[in-house]
């Protein structure tokens, strides 16, 4: 089965960092207003506030000069899509789908858990948006927690091959289980594959790392464990839900011992409280090794982003967690270029001395910490219970993604 992810960095690129709804939505708009032959864009959540309708009003307007919209939604994150947004859709001509709707709101069932969590935009193959950021407003969050801090990049050059790829098969994919004949891609052919892409000394260099259920299933914690591997000096990771088997625990103690200045940035505010607490009950370990954790206090920690040596860098939509990880469709990118990676370091660093507090080792009660134990316990139950239990012990089994990049 071809692939739609690529297994190398590529060069020939130019990517932007964008920080916060702040930056993303007016750089999404103006790509929308410029489209003139396809725009695809999958979202976990597309929210009915001013920012989801502008972004509907953008993709109905490019629909009706004769542009071909194609939105994918997640059926839990954005069930109510359909109904918000579906009549007018349809009366401008854009097209949506929806990944997986809702039947039985509390089962556990894993078919139930397998979400689309990838946030990506693709536009006539020449630009592309991949990040951690729905179209939602940045300050439609839950009650007491403030506005979202996350990042998202705009992208182009040879790996929009690659990304439109995959948002074209898995378009195709919900089609057909949807029995929407009428809505299938034109010419698709479930054999096309990317053709190899020259190299390039200009521009930065970029690696697509999707992962899903059948294919590319270890791509992006894999990458994030090569990375790690080869640290040397330093590694600042954001992430919003932070729950790592013991591999990923493992490298982050490895890479620490060895002398590079582990820094990890979490929610201090969380919408999940057994993720959170279950979270507390492996910090004082870290510390004990020498990693520092701080506690984003300002607003709704959203970030899935990392930064190692200043030379590698990820943005994109999988959390550290057994669901991001093993069972959503996720994307990122990693970029190997130092301006780009120095950007999101200082931009991390500066969140982290204005808007932090720091973790300290030993400061739980006896009773806390027997509640962040039950909670660790009880997320590795629920894990077993549906069938992925392995999470805590390793990482998906597939092919390493890259070793250290050349200098």
């Amino acid at each position: 089965m071809p692939r739609a992810g690529n297994d190398r960095f590529i060069g020939g690129h130019h990517v932007e960092l964008l920080r916060c709804g702040a930056e993303y939505f007016p750089a999404l708009l103006r790509a929308i207003g410029e489209a003139r032959r396809e725009i695809f864009l999958e979202s976990y959540i597309f929210a009915d506030d001013a920012v989801g309708c502008s972004v509907a009003d953008a993709l109905c307007a490019a629909a009706r000069r004769g542009v071909a919209v194609r939105v994918l939604v997640d059926g839990f994150g954005a069930r109510h899509f359909p109904e918000k947004f579906g009549a007018r859709f349809l009366e401008s001509g854009a097209r949506y789908l929806v990944y997986r709707a809702e039947i039985a709101r509390f089962s556990l069932h894993r078919y139930r858990l397998r979400r689309l969590h990838r946030k990506l935009v693709a536009l006539d193959g020449r630009v592309a948006f991949i990040g951690g950021i729905n179209i939602i407003d940045d300050d439609n969050t839950p009650p007491g927690m403030g506005a979202r801090f996350d990042y998202a990049a705009r992208v182009e050059g040879p790996i929009l091959a690659h990304i439109l790829a995959a948002m074209r098969r898995t378009w195709e994919a919900v089609a057909l289980a949807s029995f929407q004949r009428r809505l299938r891609l034109p010419g698709f052919s479930w054999a096309e594959s990317v053709a190899p892409t020259p190299e390039s000394a200009q521009g930065q260099k970029v690696m697509f790392l999707p992962r899903n259920n059948f294919y590319r299933r270890g791509s992006i914690p894999n990458a994030y464990l090569d990375a790690l591997r080869w640290a040397k000096r330093s590694v600042t990771l954001a992430n919003a839900y932070f729950l790592p088997g013991w591999r990923f625990r493992n490298a982050l103690l490895a890479a620490a011992r060895r002398g590079v200045r582990v820094t990890l940035l979490v929610q201090g505010k969380s919408d999940h409280p057994l993720l959170h607490y279950a979270t507390e009950a492996l910090y004082d370990h870290l510390i004990a090794a020498g990693i520092r954790v701080f506690y984003y206090r300002s607003g709704f920690l959203h970030a899935k982003v990392a930064v190692v040596d200043e030379r590698w860098a990820t943005v994109g939509s999988s959390n550290i967690d057994p669901l991001s990880l093993f069972m959503a469709k996720e994307s990122n990118i990693a970029v190997l270029d130092e301006a780009f990676a120095r950007q999101l370091s200082e931009s991390l660093c500066l969140a982290i001395r204005h808007d932090t507090t720091e973790r300290a080792f030993g400061r739980q009660s006896f009773f806390s910490r027997c509640a962040g134990w039950l909670c660790y316990g009880l997320a590795r139950l629920l894990a077993d219970l549906i069938g992925y239990g392995h999470w805590h012990n390793s990482a998906a089994k597939a092919p390493r993604v890259a070793s250290e990049p050349e200098r």
